[in-house]
């Protein structure tokens, strides 16, 4: 492992790199003005306040406005595809986006490892996250262990997105995007001041794409997607000491969905194979909604702020498409027999919540700095899940109510449940100068999960109609750090933390249908996940040689960790726990400024070992799922200037170690390379600005998911084309 890490690693840098992967290269124009106009500090608001990387005791990717317009972040998997340590898997559909970091990986219809905030307000639901991004001044990841600031989900990390804030000066810009595959896309943005006291911004942007990879039966593309969003901001500073920020969001997508071929069809079983033509004879759908209405007060008063945060979020999701196995065929013609499989199948999701955040934070010119705070959120959750006979007919749209009597598609299976959550926690942090060189920091949270859920199932697809079931988690999870900075250029820190990601319902039922189709041992409740970390980290910043050093190594342990199990037949889709697992690992990055060339290089290893499971203990001692052993993530950028232009010329790379979609390590996906090209012109007065791009240029086959059983989904092609942006002043 260790020789294939040494050889990815040479090979990288051979290439060379630049950005920042870990410590950020640059800063936007007004973070600099702040900082004494010093490219080598980059400030950061993760905990709360505006902070030095360099002095905070916590390992943070950054990515500056520069960063996310040369790297053409637009997208999750953009900034995820160039840090060490974490990895996106995008399938199913739009909401289905499967991280892992360091370790800690998202399931299908389970709660995320890492906690997503944009503009201070925690997203409430996985099917949010992965949506276009356009406007960002910043993003922040921060890994390890976060529940004290960002709550019960954080057991892994914090993704910290924030959108570029409205001021005086009035800006905008138009783009538009072609590309390949159809691609098309339109993002404008415009900003300034309705007075002196009240600032906008409203920004917005179209991407429609025919896609490219093709269903045979249909003879049409399946990876289709058309994006709307919009975004509005209104902030009000009645006096020096109050701010009020409103902020309105709207999205919706319009895709493909349930792409997956079913290997053993053909004769497959083999994570690595990604060349099975996809032949289902119903096309997939994918319907999303997501809306969030957001407020957020800070007042200064006495050196203390006070803040308060209230959101209101729907997400409305619904997808539709073949089952089992995949197939040209009808219910009356499978593969298996006359109405056995090969039917159809939908999931339709519905959330609404409310979430409220109160908090004070105390001056950060002080020895001894603190922030308390409290948090509640109300959720009301509905899903159902269906399967159905298919008659060649189309299927049906099947929200709340299943129609097993319909001639053209009628139902098969249905479960559906109502899930009424309430989510409160109380926090405190501090953090104490002990002296010039070294801060001591304590952060504790108490995070309480109140569920309910109530079948919505009905006769005959359940003998318990309206049957209400009640369960609670919580756990206090404390962390300690330290931090110690001999010198402006180094700091070396500690810390030790725990995390927690609450636990909850299967659909009602599912535990006796998975034993009916051999699963025994799952469950209808599953049990909370539970971590304990150490980690030890370097930071250095060489600002002579305008280079940045890190280097972090980690050791946690993991009780229940969440793992997903899918039973085809029915087309269940169920939560169970790993008893218990242990992982260890770190990374190691660097980036060097310069003006002609910049340039990074990471390294991330991840070791993982399963050390009890009561549902298969012949997985023990073996590696836990989702998991690269390791990654490696390099680029390098090439600035030059051409009469009244600048440009670039920069290549990203990233790649993935070896890894295992499933607990038995029966389903090895080799290791894979990911090259992305971008160039680009800026005009001198910045009015003008035109890129070139090109995603996965090398044109690699590969599965972005592998599901237990020869569940194959295919990642996307070779992309590419142009970007032309005005800006106004």
């Amino acid at each position: 492992m260790i020789n294939k890490i040494i050889k990815s690693s040479l090979l990288c840098s051979s290439l060379a790199m630049s950005s920042y992967s870990f410590a950020a290269q640059s800063i936007p124009e007004t973070e600099s003005e702040q900082v004494g106009n010093d490219d080598n500090v980059v400030l950061i608001v993760s905990r709360q306040r505006e902070e030095n990387l360099q002095n905070v005791p916590i390992t943070v990717s950054v990515f500056g406005e520069s960063e996310i317009e040369e790297q053409g972040i637009e997208r999750a998997q953009d900034f995820i595809s160039m840090t060490p340590n974490i990895t996106m898997a995008e399938s199913q559909n739009a909401g289905s986006s499967f991280i892992t970091i360091r370790g800690l990986s998202q399931v299908r219809n389970g709660e995320s490892p890492v906690a997503v905030a944009v503009d201070g307000v925690l997203q409430i639901s996985t099917n949010q996250f992965n949506q276009d991004l356009f406007d960002i001044e910043q993003i922040e990841i921060l890994k390890g262990p976060q529940g004290a600031l960002y709550g019960r989900n954080a057991i892994g990390g914090a993704i910290n997105i924030i959108t570029k804030k409205p001021t005086g000066d009035s800006r905008g810009n138009l783009e538009l995007d072609l590309g390949n595959a159809g691609y098309k896309g339109l993002t404008g943005v415009f900003s300034g001041e309705i007075n002196d006291k009240l600032l906008y911004s409203l920004a917005g942007s179209y991407a429609d794409r025919d896609g490219q990879i093709n269903n045979t039966t249909l003879n049409r593309p399946v990876d289709f997607r058309k994006d709307t969003n919009v975004r509005a901001r209104l902030i009000y500073q009645p006096s020096d000491q109050l701010e009020l920020d409103f902020r309105l969001f709207n999205g919706k997508t319009d895709g493909g969905a349930l792409n997956f071929v079913f290997q053993p069809l053909f004769g497959i079983n083999d994570a690595n194979d990604a060349t099975i033509e996809i032949q289902a004879n119903n096309l997939g759908i994918n319907k999303r909604n997501i809306s969030q209405f957001s407020f957020k007060s800070d007042y200064d008063f006495d050196g203390i702020t006070m803040t308060f945060i209230t959101s209101i979020d729907q997400v409305e999701e619904f997808i539709s498409g073949d089952q089992l196995p995949y197939s040209q065929f009808a219910s009356a013609n499978s593969p298996f027999g006359p109405y056995v499989f090969d039917g159809g199948q939908t999931q339709y999701l519905d959330i609404s919540a409310n979430s409220y955040e109160l908090r004070f934070t105390s001056s950060s010119d002080q020895s001894l700095r603190w922030i308390a705070g409290a948090y509640v959120l109300q959720t009301d959750r509905f899903i159902s899940s269906s399967t159905s006979f298919d008659e060649n007919q189309g299927l049906l749209r099947i929200e709340r109510t299943p129609f097993p009597g319909n001639a053209a598609n009628p139902t098969q299976t249905f479960a559906a449940d109502d899930n009424d959550n309430q989510a409160s926690a109380l926090f405190f942090q501090f953090n104490y100068d002990l002296n010039e060189k070294s801060e001591l920091s304590l952060s504790v949270r108490y995070d309480k999960d109140q569920r309910k859920q109530t079948n919505r199932s009905i006769a005959p697809f359940t003998s318990t109609p309206g049957e209400v079931r009640k369960a609670s988690f919580s756990k206090l999870q404390p962390k300690l750090s330290y931090i110690y900075k001999p010198n402006d250029s180094w700091s070396y820190f500690g810390s030790y933390a725990q995390g927690f990601r609450s636990g909850g319902f299967n659909q009602n039922g599912m535990g006796a249908l998975a034993a009916g189709a051999g699963l025994s041992g799952v469950e209808d409740i599953y049990k909370a996940e539970e971590a304990s970390n150490f980690e030890f980290g370097v930071k250095g910043n060489l600002s002579k040689y305008d280079t940045k050093i890190n280097l972090s190594l980690f050791n946690n342990n993991v009780q229940n960790q969440h793992y997903f199990v899918f039973v085809g037949a029915l087309g269940a889709q169920v939560l169970t726990n790993i008893d218990e697992v242990r992982i260890s690992g770190g990374e190691f990055e660097i980036s060097k400024l310069g003006e002609t060339f910049d340039m990074y290089f990471s390294v991330g290893v991840t070791d993982s070992e399963i050390k009890k499971f009561a549902l298969e203990n012949t997985s023990v001692g073996k590696k836990a799922p989702y998991i690269a052993d390791y990654t490696v993530n390099a680029g390098v950028q090439y600035n030059f200037e051409l009469s009244d232009w600048t440009g670039f010329v920069r290549t990203d790379i990233e790649k993935r170690g070896p890894q295992f979609w499933d607990h038995l390590n029966s389903s090895e996906r080799s290791a894979l390379t990911l090259v992305n090209l971008r160039m680009g012109l800026v005009s001198i007065d910045n009015d003008w600005a035109v890129n070139l791009w090109a995603k996965n240029l090398t044109d690699e086959e590969y599965n972005s998911e592998w599901v237990l059983g020869g569940f194959g989904h295919r990642a996307d092609n070779r992309t590419f084309g142009l970007e032309v942006r005005r800006n106004f002043e």
